[in-house]
């Protein structure tokens, strides 16, 4: 049995998934377009899926330190 404390990482880890697996299906169309506009539009997807790594890793942080709630600071 999964215990409460841990089924708070399951919505992060889930959307970070999700939002990944949109960035590569985006990457790999843009290796249809033509020149070096695929590289330029190309390296959104790639900043994108280590931006949302690092905010994973850093909400799960949270998690771990007891800020469920994080909007209640301010």
């Amino acid at each position: 049995m999964i215990s409460p404390h841990k089924k708070k990482f399951i919505a992060p880890i889930i959307i970070t998934v999700i939002m990944i697996l949109y960035y590569i299906a985006y990457f790999c169309l843009m290796l249809y377009i033509p020149g070096i506009l695929k590289y330029i539009l190309g390296i959104f997807p790639v900043i994108f899926s280590v931006v949302t790594i690092a905010v994973c890793i850093e909400r799960i942080n949270e998690i771990k330190k007891g800020e469920e709630d994080d909007l209640s600071k301010y």
